[in-house]
């Protein structure tokens, strides 16, 4: 057996317990009841302690450096696993494992009151959590930026974007930021010379919302027996490639919000399961990163779901499952609601043309946060005053402002920037897709996905992580991750 066979074999089994992970955190969200806490806390600590030892193991070094120089020369896939394994070797071994652990379990902690504090808008039971957790995730940063020979921030942000950087985040949040502002501006005053179609009455039940959601998605690909849907706190995808696990959160009053939550986290699932098969437990046959990940349920979010094909296609599905008649019911009405740009406050219910101030605000928090410029306690005024300059609205609540997202309570710091870069992908995924399939509108309109996902498939799904995602972005498009196919898309759909 080569040393690279040898490290197959340890990453499966280390890839195993990843999983076991990713299920019980989505359990803790969807199913735990609370008094389960304080157990999940200690099974998720034990179990990430697992995946460290497993992966910071002495032999690892050497096998990794004898894999590199063994004489035969392997194929492209196996020579990117090799790469990704030297790369996960190197984020885990920068980090002692009681650092892990204990990061492990203050992230527990704060999740737990998170879910609290945030219906209850109590700021301050949520603050010592944050503290602590932003406290450790410094020592993580700091560690990291070590090894791998960047910034802290860029440490943290590899863990999500491998090969992130903030040089090029920065090019393309300032770019935005220089035409956004008055392209909201052009879109709101058209928008104000046209009435906006009629609501259909609520409520809406939530067995009804649901019944609705399953069958559109089921249309659109998602495999229900390797997949769920249920109810969070905070909508996410989450279990493995062949245990996909969607949830969302419902409102009576409209059925719209729960719905593109399903949506967006459906274009995550399909992601999962198309995911080279071969490869499974293996970190090349995982997504490439997080911008990545976050391009295809935007894809299908915000391309997609949000086009008059698609709400060609949707309308007779929502008007049966909500039993509704008349003009709010059309195909022509539900498009232009959906598309109605309005500044708000919650991200995840954000539009297109505002969710990327929503997104480069987050962005410039955490690092302000991370660097020590900007105290935990200040956040919910720099929230409030960053909101107000970005898109002119102020939260009334910290339930609307800096209590609503659950990343920074649980940890993921360094993950918001990929949501925008997402988006653009997204743009230029779109853009490809339709110049090799001219009738691709059409094939949505009639509500055949089979096109569209046959070529996510072949572009995206299956290359997994062999490319970076600068790389895939380019192959995929024929262009290197930009601007301008994403401010096109807002310009046509938005003022044409």
């Amino acid at each position: 057996m080569t040393a690279y066979d040898k490290l197959e074999a340890r990453f499966r089994r280390l890839g195993a317990v990843e999983e076991a992970i990713a299920v019980l955190h989505w359990d803790t969200a969807a199913m735990m009841p609370p008094g389960g806490g304080p157990a999940r806390a200690e099974q998720l600590a034990t179990l990430r302690l697992l995946a460290h030892e497993l992966l910071t193991a002495p032999e690892i070094g050497d096998l990794l450096a004898a894999a590199e120089s063994e004489p035969a020369s392997p194929g492209e896939w196996q020579r990117a696993n090799l790469r990704e394994m030297r790369r996960c070797w190197r984020h885990a071994t920068a980090v002692p494992g009681d650092l892990v652990e204990a990061l492990s379990h203050a992230c527990s902690r704060s999740e737990a009151v998170w879910r609290e504090a945030r219906p209850a808008d109590d700021f301050a039971a949520a603050l010592p959590g944050l503290e602590e957790v932003l406290a450790l995730t410094r020592e993580v940063a700091g560690a990291k930026a070590e090894a791998l020979g960047t910034s802290p921030y860029e440490a943290l942000l590899d863990q999500y974007e491998p090969g992130g950087s903030t040089t090029l985040i920065d090019r393309l949040f300032d770019e935005l930021a220089g035409f956004l502002p008055s392209l909201l501006d052009q879109v709101l005053a058209r928008q104000a010379a046209r009435p906006l179609p009629p609501s259909p009455p609520c409520p809406f039940p939530i067995p009804a919302q649901r019944r609705a959601a399953v069958a559109l998605i089921e249309r659109i690909g998602f495999d229900f027996g390797h997949g769920r849907l249920d109810e969070s706190a905070h909508p996410f995808c989450g279990g493995t490639p062949d245990d996909v696990r969607l949830t969302t959160r419902y409102d009576e009053s409209d059925f719209a919000r729960a719905l593109m939550g399903v949506l967006h986290e459906t274009g995550h699932g399909l992601y999962e399961r198309g995911l080279p098969a071969e490869w499974r437990r293996q970190p090349v046959g995982e997504a490439r990163g997080m911008a990545m990940h976050e391009s295809q349920s935007l894809f299908l979010e915000m391309q997609v779901c949000r086009s008059h094909a698609f709400a060609a296609f949707a309308a007779p599905i929502l008007r049966e499952a909500f039993g509704g008649a008349g003009e709010a019911w059309e195909p022509e009405a539900m498009y232009r609601r959906q598309i109605r740009v309005e500044p708000g406050l919650i991200r995840v219910d954000a539009d297109e043309v505002t969710y990327p101030a929503h997104v480069i605000l987050r962005y410039r928090l955490e690092r302000a946060m991370l660097a020590g410029d900007l105290l935990p306690r200040d956040l919910p005024g720099a929230w409030a005053d960053g909101l107000k300059q970005a898109i002119g609205v102020v939260p009334a609540s910290d339930r609307e402002g800096c209590l609503q997202d659950i990343h920074w309570y649980d940890g993921a710091w360094g993950y918001f920037p990929t949501y925008t870069l997402g988006a653009l992908i997204a743009a230029q995924l779109f853009t490809a897709a339709r110049a090799v399939i001219p009738e691709l509108l059409q094939t949505i309109e009639r509500g055949d996905f089979h096109p569209l996902l046959g070529w996510l498939r072949t572009h995206i799904h299956r290359q997994a992580s062999l490319l970076s995602t600068a790389d895939l972005v380019e192959a995929a498009t024929g262009a290197p991750l930009g601007v301008a196919a994403f401010e096109r898309h807002l310009r046509e759909r938005y003022l044409e």
